[in-house]
């Protein structure tokens, strides 16, 4: 059966889709931009700056479906130009620890809002 995942702790939904969805012990998550949910606003500084909100989004809507970052399996991140690549990988580095989840990145035209990162996630239970 399918279960919708949302929080106010996160960002909501900029369109027609959901924060995240459960079927059959995985957890697909949306894309998260680096906004703020308590201010509707990005967070200010530049990429690793950004990265660290994309993880705090993540990391609450994990929270919400009772899983944390160690259940994470597979990521994506979408960057607005692949010179970020390496901030952003510096602030990746620091969210799980252990082993890391099997990760997919790409450099695209442009992404919602003009963010520089948008990362997306798969945890099981």
């Amino acid at each position: 059966m399918k279960k919708i995942i949302a929080t106010s702790n996160a960002p909501a939904a900029i369109g027609p889709y959901s924060q995240a969805i459960e079927i059959n012990g995985v957890l697909y998550l949306s894309g998260q931009i680096p906004i703020d949910p308590a201010t509707g606003d990005f967070v200010e500084g530049g990429i690793k700056e950004q990265t660290e909100q994309c993880f705090k989004n993540i990391r609450a809507i994990l929270a919400e479906a009772g899983l944390m970052i160690d259940n994470v399996v597979k990521t994506t991140v979408l960057l607005s130009d692949i010179a970020h690549f390496a901030g952003m990988n510096e602030v990746y580095a620091a969210q799980f620890s252990g082993t890391y989840p099997a990760r997919s990145a790409f450099a695209v035209k442009d992404l919602p809002k003009a963010a520089m990162v948008e990362i997306e996630v798969i945890a099981v239970r």
